[in-house]
């Protein structure tokens, strides 16, 4: 028979957190990981550079909703509203007013933001299928204004004649990629820090306590409410920069920005890399669309069935998502090692 202090030594050597250690790693391994394989896929891969500006663009959106997702615990299909309208305000101001890149990024945030304040101020009283909802109504009634406001997006047509201005009055977007690329990326990067710092922030453990128990602090005095509706902010604040780095990049805006279905795709993404973890965005985004582009170019009639058995795959394998697996990998990799 076994004494409590033995029992109470195993219970602890079991509950040990010692998953939030290996993540803490991998946080702060993960960013110049990231800027390293991008520096490297910028010499490795030249005649790819639209489709890694693309993912990089879309990384961030991602990473927009692992926020609010991950961290928050909100559910929501509508975070393509923020984007798109980060991407329509700073294509309008480019077309009417100023073009200077760091400016559009600044609007497109500020619009994005401004929208997910608004709006999730009403809609974050609801929880579950209904906030679900709410945010799928609310990117359709974004979309529909924006296909409505024809002389300032384009409609359907889409906003075009999209032309930035050299990125610190030196470096030219060229036809190439090179600079699009190479800007996006740095944005990116950029967006890791600050989301980084924010969910390692007292704001954002206290999010994280709302989305685990929210009667807990609600009893400690904190507004549960008050921090999901600011994290939505802050969020919005994130898709915004990401759609007007996609209008930056490729001088188009269409009305897909704000659809359902780069909602739903964003959310594919996050899923397959993991929620929570940051760098999970990222990864998933980028085995997302690295696969999609394959797949596509070699059976252009099958490729969405290759594509969800991938998808079934890491589901099935991978419940936590890819990082999970890295994350996995390193504990054996260490466990090994202790054990030598």
């Amino acid at each position: 028979m076994t004494s409590v202090a033995e029992r109470d030594g195993k219970a602890g050597r079991m509950t040990r957190p010692a998953p939030l250690g290996k993540r803490r790693d991998l946080d702060w391994i993960g960013i110049p990981l990231i800027a390293a394989v991008g520096l490297a896929v910028y010499w490795l891969l030249p005649d790819d550079l639209a489709l890694l500006t693309r993912i990089a663009a879309s990384a961030l959106f991602v990473l927009s909703l692992d926020l609010v997702l991950g961290y928050g615990g909100i559910a929501t299909l509508g975070q393509a509203a923020m984007f798109g309208t980060g991407a329509y305000a700073a294509g309008i101001l480019a077309v009417n007013w100023i073009n200077d890149p760091f400016a559009m990024l600044a609007v497109g945030g500020l619009a994005g933001g401004l929208l997910a304040l608004v709006t999730g101020a009403l809609i974050l009283h609801a929880r579950g299928l209904t906030l679900l909802m709410l945010t799928i109504a609310v990117g359709q009634i974004v979309q529909e204004v924006a296909n409505k406001a024809r002389d300032w997006t384009g409609g359907s047509d889409g906003l075009s004649g999209i032309d930035p201005a050299p990125v610190l009055g030196m470096f030219r977007f060229d036809m190439f990629g090179h600079t699009s690329y190479l800007f996006a990326l740095a944005v990116l990067l950029v967006g890791l820090v600050v989301a980084r710092r924010i969910v390692r922030s007292p704001f954002g453990l206290a999010c994280r306590g709302v989305s685990e128990d929210p009667l807990r602090v609600s009893a400690i005095g904190g507004s549960p409410k008050s921090y999901l509706v600011v994290l939505y902010a802050v969020a919005g604040v994130f898709a915004g920069v990401a759609g007007a780095l996609t209008a930056v990049t490729s001088g188009i805006v269409g009305l897909d920005s704000t659809g359902f279905s780069w909602s739903a795709e964003a959310l594919v993404m996050l899923v397959l890399g993991g929620t929570g973890r940051l760098y999970g965005a990222v990864i998933g985004t980028a085995a997302f669309m690295g696969v999609h582009h394959i797949l596509a170019a070699n059976d252009p009639y099958h490729w969405m069935a290759f594509i969800g058995l991938f998808l079934i795959g890491i589901v099935l394998f991978l419940p936590g998502g890819i990082v999970s697996g890295v994350e996995r990998l390193g504990g054996l990799r260490r466990g090994k090692e202790g054990g030598a």
